[in-house]
């Protein structure tokens, strides 16, 4: 029996994959395989997975989807095309003649290359020591965050990575680029590319061009022979050659906080997503036009859905500790056993009695790109229970969307009025009621949560079927959308958010470890 048209959707995360059936051109889940990706942490600060591990991960997750595919009745054959949507910024280097790693894949929470940014900066001309030197170029500050930082580390500490480069056989990219290399043939006949979307986030491609830039290679001292190919994000890229989905199409690809730009269908001027996951990420969709934050903002691409599409442009706020804040108390505090218990406990309490929670593990994302700054809990009082700092650590992650939201609007000129929302976190119901309020403004539940696997579906299929309209409401809704409103005034909302400011300036460069040794000694 078959269930129609279908499309797959490798959805390659931070903490796990997924490999999700969707029935074409709707958001009808047929059924999906999830597999967690362990993490590997050498030292304090350094984040790493082995990409052996994410692939084999992705290739379970598909056989052990399709068998339950097949299960429901459907097969293989209905599988029209595939897309894939992936953790950005994470890094993987491998050689091009015998497609083995040559080191394990720097994540994008890494903070290694701390370092690097303060001796890149050194190099600036005209002794400007501005991290928003290249950003005309890119789009994007200095940071530990992108690409271009973790690549210049590996050529500067990993002998086998050197080796490779004075060899010609040294090939790099984004987890995208990985799993398509592999999927298409590895080192016999595996095409090496990736798309606009997550090459905006490397910090070498020219964000008006679309092609590596001369200049930004030669800052960061790496070749071009290295680097994939650019293409569109809807394109037919290379069918699968391994595995349960051999001959497939791939036909999509898109970082992952584009796909969910896609997947909630804020496909114009002015329309916003935020997506809570590991971190949390808010785009703002500028349409072809490309707007320079003036407040601490990323310009990066949202997507350009063909070869010949319009190239669509966004803001980004990025925030670096989302869900991950709520996995360390569990983990590390050990404040409740089950994520699931959250909700509950923060609704003990009818406030966080004036306890303010700043997750800055390893530093600031935007606006404040602060790399120095840690973690602090401030107003802590005998009465303060854990309640009080669940509640707290729920808000926290509301205040700094206020702090991207203050930007956009500074930025744009024009206020948003309603949030689209999405990711693992907006099951919560308190928390959209504490974002909305937070906020002040409302707060809108997509329809289903996995919209950074739709994005990538709705994009792959419209390859396949040009006659899809990506913009048309979808056919066969799961669920409704929820609308959270403010419930508090702009009194109260405006002084909390003056304290959460406060505890921000309370985290500023707080991280010793650049410090020579004997200021050390003066504490």
């Amino acid at each position: 029996m078959s269930l129609g048209k279908l499309v797959g959707s490798i959805d390659e995360g931070t903490t796990s994959a997924r490999f999700m059936i969707f029935r074409a051109g709707t958001n009808n889940v047929v059924c999906y395989h999830q597999i967690p990706v362990p993490s590997i942490y050498p030292q304090e600060g350094w984040v790493e997975q082995d990409p052996i591990v994410i692939y084999n991960v992705v290739i379970e997750c598909i056989e052990e989807a399709v068998k339950k595919l097949q299960k429901l009745g459907g097969s293989v054959e209905d599988i029209v095309a595939i897309g894939i949507t992936n953790q950005r910024e994470s890094t993987i280097v491998w050689d091009r003649e015998t497609g083995r790693p040559l080191h394990n894949a720097i994540i994008w929470l890494d903070n290694r290359t701390s370092s690097t940014v303060d001796e890149l900066v050194e190099t600036i001309p005209n002794k400007s020591r501005n991290i928003n030197y290249l950003k005309p170029l890119c789009g994007l500050p200095l940071s530990p965050y992108f690409s271009a930082l973790k690549m210049r580390w590996m050529r500067d500490h990993v002998g086998e990575v050197q080796r490779a480069m004075e060899a010609n056989t040294c090939q790099v990219g984004t987890v995208d680029t990985w799993l398509i290399y592999k999927l298409t043939g590895g080192p016999n006949g595996g095409v090496h590319l990736t798309d606009v979307t997550n090459a905006s986030r490397t910090m070498l491609m020219n964000i008006e061009t679309l092609r590596w830039d001369p200049h930004l290679l030669r800052f960061f001292g790496l070749p071009l022979s290295m680097l994939p190919q650019i293409r569109s994000s809807a394109e037919h890229y290379g069918d699968v050659t391994v595995g349960i989905l051999k001959g497939v199409p791939i036909t999509s690809c898109l970082g992952d906080q584009q796909a969910a730009l896609v997947g909630q269908q804020c496909l114009s001027h002015g329309l916003a997503k935020s997506t809570y996951g590991t971190g949390c990420f808010l785009l703002y969709n500028t349409g072809t036009s490309m707007v320079q934050s003036k407040h601490g903002l990323l310009t990066t691409v949202g997507y350009q859905l063909g070869p010949r599409a319009p190239l669509m442009y966004a803001l980004e706020g990025s925030v670096a500790i989302a869900g991950a804040a709520i996995n360390w108390m569990k983990n590390n505090l050990e404040l409740f056993d089950s994520v699931s218990q959250v909700e509950e406990m923060a609704s003990k309490v009818d406030n966080s009695l004036d306890v303010y929670f700043v997750p800055a593990f390893s530093g600031l994302y935007a606006p404040y790109w602060n790399q120095e700054a840690r973690g602090a809990i401030c107003g802590l009082s005998e009465e303060t229970t854990s309640e009080h700092i669940v509640r707290a650590t729920l808000e926290a992650i509301c205040f700094q969307v206020r702090d991207i939201l203050e930007s956009m609007r500074k930025d744009c000129g024009i206020p948003m009025t309603k949030l689209m929302v999405d990711g693992g976190m907006t099951a919560n119901n308190l928390f959209l009621q504490l974002q909305a309020d937070l906020v002040g403004i409302s707060v809108v539940r997509a329809k289903m949560q996995e919209t950074t696997a739709l994005g990538a579906a709705l994009a792959s299929y419209m390859v396949v079927e040009p006659s899809f309209d990506i913009t048309a409401p979808l056919a066969g809704s799961s669920g409704q959308m929820t609308t959270f409103k403010p419930t508090i005034g702009n009194h109260e909302r405006n002084m909390r958010y003056k304290k959460w400011k406060m505890a921000v300036e309370r985290c500023m460069n707080w991280d010793t470890s650049t410090l020579t040794e004997a200021s050390k000694l003066d504490f």
